[in-house]
């Protein structure tokens, strides 16, 4: 009697349980912002500049930060001035 019961109860809870989404990093831009709300929040990595992030995050509980995962064009190394 007592295995049915936690089998039963177990499949409740897994049943119940939110489905998590997936979180993506766009590697194609380099300025992400993580909002925030009751029941979870979301990442979005669609900005081109910290500017233009914070302009969508004013006014609303969130905070923009560097893409970790961003994947930076080839760039030519730039030359330094000074002593030969």
């Amino acid at each position: 009697m007592h295995l049915p019961a936690c089998t039963i109860l177990t499949m409740g809870m897994i049943l119940a349980a939110a489905p998590a989404s997936a979180q993506t990093y766009d590697p194609n831009y380099p300025v992400c912002i993580q909002t925030y709300a009751f029941g979870g929040g979301r990442i979005d990595c669609s900005f081109t500049s910290l500017a233009q992030c914070a302009a969508s995050a004013s006014g609303r509980s969130a905070q923009c930060y560097n893409n970790p995962y961003f994947a930076q064009r080839d760039r030519k190394p730039s030359r330094q001035r000074g002593v030969d």
